[in-house]
């Protein structure tokens, strides 16, 4: 079970309430799915790290859990069952005209891209299957991450690599006319396979040569000038 730590130094409750929710902080009223606080906290370790405050209503009402115990239960859960790998997380306990609220405040993880892992059924058989996805941070809301956002923070883990070649003179010359290019884009314009083609991208990303764009669901890339 999650250990909480009374020496722990966060910024104090009310503060991070009169925040209200947004990239880095986020409000539960309670807890009862594993699945779903789950979600939240990889998205956190995926993107800048952030602070979950378990016992404040959307309305930024501090109304209090009833249990610790059982919430905490949740979180262990959660940690254990539905992310890969686990992350870092630190627990305490701040009091509030007699409501309890716990904080949990996740890091910016080194270790990303962390998976969400929750069984799902099957569109095509019906049978029983564990959904594997990444989820990021973007306001205040957690939304999955593209392809190519999930490139950039495996490729992070490496050294970068960046070769210039008539394939990348192809690249830079296409977006100083067009603006932009997807990776799919990419792939057909140089002749090259699509995982190719992203692994060159996201290294210019990294050299600061390009910039990743996402915009819901879809991915681009500009020049990082642009």
């Amino acid at each position: 079970m999650p250990y909480i730590r009374s020496d722990y130094s966060m910024p104090p409750l009310l503060d991070l309430v009169s925040q209200g929710e947004g990239v880095c902080v986020e409000f539960k009223r309670l807890i009862h799915s594993a699945p779903k606080i789950a979600r939240s906290i990889v998205a956190f370790a995926n993107t800048s790290g952030g602070v979950i405050l378990i016992g404040v209503d959307d309305d930024s009402r501090i109304v209090g859990i009833q249990s610790e115990k059982e919430t905490l239960q949740v979180i262990d859960e959660a940690l254990k069952l539905h992310i890969d790998p686990q992350p870092q997380v630190e627990i305490c306990v701040e009091e509030y005209k007699r409501r309890m609220v716990l904080l949990v405040e996740i890091p910016e993880s080194p270790d990303r891209p962390h998976y969400h892992m929750e069984q799902v059924l099957s569109r095509e058989n019906g049978a029983r299957t564990v959904e594997r996805r990444v989820f990021i941070r973007e306001g205040s809301h957690n939304k999955a991450a593209t392809e190519d956002r999930i490139a950039l923070m495996i490729s992070s883990k490496a050294p970068n690599i960046i070769s210039f070649t008539d394939r990348e003179r192809q690249l830079l010359e296409h977006l100083d006319v067009h603006g932009q290019v997807t990776a799919e884009g990419f792939s057909a314009l140089a002749g090259i396979p699509l995982p190719e083609a992203r692994r060159i991208l996201v290294s210019l990303v990294r050299s600061e040569t390009l910039r990743l764009v996402t915009d819901g669901k879809k991915s681009c890339y500009t020049l990082a000038t642009r």
